[in-house]
């Protein structure tokens, strides 16, 4: 299977935190499992923590990308073809990084990894 992690997920996993659900970290320690990062979700930690709304090491890139190799996750570009589904995306949720994260599953057929429960109202596949 294919999963693609919400940003919250991929800090929860970092930090080990409790937060995390059993069930997701069951999956994300099988290493049967194909396990996605997308370039949304990095631009995401960018923004809120360039404004100051997200406390993070200073070295929070160099920690994600050796988390990254050491958990066997892959990133996910964001391409034109994960935008076109936002042209018929409702708006049940207004954040648009959650929207691309959505469409970018959508388009690659992945189950998204999130406890967003705004997210379960769109025809994608979710996991939690």
């Amino acid at each position: 299977m294919k999963y693609l992690l919400d940003t919250h997920v991929m800090l929860w996993f970092l930090e080990d935190s409790p937060e995390l659900s059993t069930k997701s970290r069951r999956i994300l320690k099988n290493a049967e499992h194909e396990l996605f990062w997308s370039v949304v979700s990095y631009w995401e930690l960018s923004v809120k923590f360039s404004l100051g709304r997200l406390e993070l090491d200073k070295e929070w890139p160099a920690l994600l990308e050796r988390e990254k190799k050491v958990n066997r996750i892959q990133d996910l570009p964001l391409y034109q073809k994960h935008c076109e589904p936002h042209l018929n995306l409702p708006w049940h949720h207004k954040d648009p990084f959650d929207r691309l994260l959505i469409c970018q599953a959508m388009v690659e057929n992945m189950i998204l990894m999130t406890k967003d429960r705004h997210i379960k109202k769109y025809k994608v596949k979710t996991v939690w």
